[in-house]
């Protein structure tokens, strides 16, 4: 488990891709700009994923950005969470 405190946003969003994905079988280690559906995601695994986020950054992800462009890596859904972060 990641130390909120101390860890950054894309650490915590690769960890809980990870979760997704050796739900699956696949345990590997995931590259910031590596395309997630790629990597073995399903698009209900995407689904899971943004729910995920939402309660690991206590946000809401409007439906406007709910997209899977925003979740084809973990660097763009860092993005998203840094923009959904500053809004707050």
């Amino acid at each position: 488990m990641l130390d909120r405190l101390h860890s950054s946003a894309a650490d915590r969003i690769t960890a809980l891709v990870r979760k997704l994905l050796v739900k699956r079988g696949i345990d590997r280690i995931i590259g910031p700009d590596e395309d997630l559906t790629e990597s073995g995601l399903s698009s209900l695994d995407t689904v899971n994923l943004m729910l995920a986020v939402e309660a690991e950054f206590d946000v809401k992800i409007p439906d406007r950005d709910m997209t899977p462009a925003n979740f084809r890596t973990v660097a763009r859904i860092d993005a998203l969470v840094g923009t959904l972060l500053a809004q707050a």
